[in-house]
C-alpha cells in the first residue's frame, strides 16, 4: 500500500503566472483523495490497483482503519470516524486547493442512519382541560401531538452522498436531507444558461439556482465507492476488472449506443418524458442513443450506457453486451441496498458485466426522481465529463444515492497529450529548472493553462507559451515526482498529464 509522503516547501516561479490556483479542472489523478480500510484485504487490493492504474500521488491515498464486518454505521460514528478524519487529512497536507474528489475502497459502510440528527421539532400545545375536569383528569399530563419526519425523506444516506454534502453534514443538522440541495446540479433555468455542463471545482461556490457565486453558497466534494465486495457486492476481482476497462476507455470517443428503456413501471415513467430531448441532444454531439420499449436491452452488442426503470432485470439473459465506459443504473428502491437479504436486482449487477458506473438507493426511495439522476447524465458524460461529474450535474437530492464505479472514467473527454522541455525522465537534477510544458488536444477549445505538480501537491500554474522555473535547492536530496498537467480551455476543462520521475541531487559532499 501506498504512503503519503511529506510534501516539502517549494520555490516556484511561473512565467504570466495567473493569482489563484483554484481554476476549474475537469478532475484527474491529483485531484483524488483515495481512501483505504488497511484492515480489509479487499480494500488494500482494489485500492492499490486503482491507485496504480490512475496514477494517484502518494499524497492522496489515505489509509483509514474500520471493521469490515460493519456495512452500516450511524451519522455520528460516521463524522468522528470518518468524515472528520478525511477533512483533516485534506486540511493538513495542503490538498484543499486541489482535492476535488474523495472516492473510498471496498469494506466502508455504505449506508448511514441519521436519527441522531433529526431536529427535535417542538410539541403542539397541550388540549385545553375541560372546565369540570375530575381529580383523577388533573392529574394526567396533557395530550400532545408530536410530528414526524416526512416519511419520503427516510434518515438513511449513502457514503459518498453524505461525503459529497459534507459542509451540511458536518454541521450536525438534518439540511442535507433534502430534495433539492445540490446545486451543482445543472438544470435548464436562466441562471445556468451559460453553464449547462460544468467541470467540478470544489473550491467553486454554488447559489441557491446553481449559479456559480464569489462568496457564500453551496461548496461539495465529489464522492464514490471503487466497489462494494461485501453482501450483494462484487468480487474482488470483478472490481479490478471493470477499473481497467474503465481507465482503458477514457478518451476513445466510443462508438457504441446509449439505451433508454421505456415500459408502463412507474419507475420508467418517472423518468421517460426527457428521453425524446436528450437523444436529441446526444445525436447533436455524435452519439448514437435510441429509445426503446421494455425492461432491459435485448441482444444488443454496444451497450455503451443504459437508463432503465425496472426492480429486476437478467442482464445474462439479455443477450447484451456491455462496453467499456458506459454508465448503466435502473431507478429502483433497492438497487443500492447491499445486504444478502436484500429484494431486487442490485446495482453491482451492471458493474458485473462491464459497466464503468452505476448507482442505487440505500433505502426505499418512493420513485422521487429528485433522489435518482435524470437522463442528462449521459449528456454531461458526451460532452467529456468524468463520471462523477456527469452523476453529481444529474441528480438533485443525492444523500441516499450509493455511486459506484470509476469516477474518473472519461469516454468522450478530449484528453490532451503533453511534453516539456527543460528535463527528461529519471534525470538527476541540480540548482533552477525551466520547464517548458507544450500539449495538444483535438478540439476547438485548445489548451487554457499548465498545473506543475511536485509529489503530488500543486505548487503552480502558467499559461501556454509561457514556462515554470523550479528551484530544486528547496527539494530534499534524493526521488522526486515532477507532473505537469494541461487543462482543457473551456467549461469542461479536461486534463492531459506528463508524468517525470527525477533526482535531486544539491549537496554533495555534505
Amino acid at each position: 500500500m501506498l504512503n503519503p509522503n511529506r510534501i516539502p516547501a517549494v520555490s516556484v516561479v511561473c512565467i504570466a503566472i495567473a493569482s489563484c490556483l483554484e481554476a476549474l479542472a475537469g478532475g484527474g489523478p491529483e485531484n483524488v483523495l483515495l481512501v483505504v480500510n488497511p484492515r480489509s484485504e479487499a480494500s488494500v487490493k482494489i485500492a492499490d490497483h486503482y491507485a496504480a492504474l490512475r496514477k494517484i500521488p502518494a499524497a492522496g491515498v489515505l489509509r483509514l482503519p474500520w471493521d469490515p464486518k460493519d456495512q452500516t454505521t450511524d451519522v455520528k460514528t460516521f463524522r468522528q470516524k470518518i468524515l472528520g478524519p478525511i477533512l483533516e487529512a485534506i486540511r493538513t497536507r495542503g490538498l484543499a486547493p486541489q482535492l476535488d474528489y474523495v472516492v473510498y475502497s471496498s469494506d466502508f459502510p455504505w449506508a448511514i442512519n441519521l436519527r441522531a440528527d433529526f431536529p427535535r421539532d417542538p410539541p403542539s400545545k397541550p388540549k385545553p382541560s375541560p372546565p369540570k375536569a375530575s381529580k383523577e383528569t388533573e392529574t394526567k399530563p396533557p395530550q400532545v401531538t408530536k410530528r414526524k419526519w416526512p416519511v419520503h425523506l427516510s434518515p438513511t444516506g449513502s457514503l459518498n452522498g453524505l461525503t459529497y454534502l459534507w459542509r451540511l453534514v458536518a454541521s450536525g443538522t438534518p439540511a442535507y436531507m433534502g430534495l433539492r440541495n445540490n446545486q451543482y446540479m445543472r438544470r435548464a433555468i436562466p441562471e445556468q444558461k451559460d453553464t449547462p455542463t460544468l467541470a467540478f471545482k470544489s473550491t467553486t461556490r454554488f447559489g441557491p439556482h446553481g449559479e456559480v457565486v464569489t462568496s457564500g453558497g453551496q461548496r461539495y466534494l465529489l464522492s464514490s465507492v471503487l466497489g462494494v465486495t461485501a453482501g450483494r457486492g462484487n468480487t474482488v476481482e470483478e472490481v479490478l476488472d471493470y477499473l481497467s476497462r474503465s481507465a482503458a476507455a477514457d478518451g476513445t470517443h466510443p462508438p457504441g449506443t446509449i439505451y433508454f428503456l421505456k415500459n408502463g413501471n412507474v419507475r420508467s415513467r418517472v423518468r421517460d418524458r426527457a428521453f425524446p430531448t436528450v437523444v436529441s441532444r446526444l445525436e447533436e454531439l455524435g452519439v448514437s442513443a435510441q429509445i426503446i420499449q421494455g425492461v432491459v436491452p435485448k441482444d444488443k452488442p454496444d451497450v455503451q450506457g443504459a437508463m432503465l426503470g425496472t426492480a429486476k432485470f437478467d442482464w445474462k439473459a439479455s443477450g447484451s453486451t456491455i462496453l467499456p465506459g458506459a454508465i448503466c443504473e435502473h431507478l429502483t428502491s433497492y438497487g443500492g441496498v447491499m445486504r444478502k437479504d436484500a429484494s431486487q436486482t442490485p446495482l453491482s449487477e451492471f458493474l458485473r458485466y462491464g459497466a464503468a458506473g452505476s448507482c442505487g438507493t440505500v433505502v426505499e426511495p418512493y420513485a422521487i426522481q429528485e433522489k435518482f439522476p435524470m437522463a442528462t447524465i449521459h449528456v454531461h458524460y458526451a460532452r467529456g465529463c468524468s463520471l462523477a461529474e456527469a452523476f453529481y450535474q444529474s441528480v438533485y437530492g443525492p444523500y441516499q444515492l450509493l455511486i459506484v464505479g470509476d469516477p474518473l472514467c472519461r469516454p468522450w473527454a478530449n484528453v490532451p497529450k503533453v511534453a516539456v522541455e527543460g528535463v527528461e525522465p529519471d534525470a538527476t537534477v541540480s540548482g533552477r529548472l525551466t520547464l517548458s510544458p507544450s500539449a495538444t488536444v483535438t478540439g476547438k477549445a485548445g489548451i487554457g493553462h499548465f498545473e506543475l505538480f511536485v509529489d503530488g501537491k500543486r505548487v503552480a500554474r502558467c499559461d501556454p507559451k509561457k514556462h515554470f522555473e523550479l528551484d530544486t535547492t528547496r527539494l530534499a536530496d534524493g526521488p522526486h515526482e515532477l507532473r505537469i498537467v494541461a487543462i482543457e480551455a473551456g467549461p469542461i476543462s479536461s486534463q492531459g498529464r506528463l508524468i517525470v520521475p527525477v533526482k535531486v541531487l544539491n549537496r554533495k559532499g555534505e
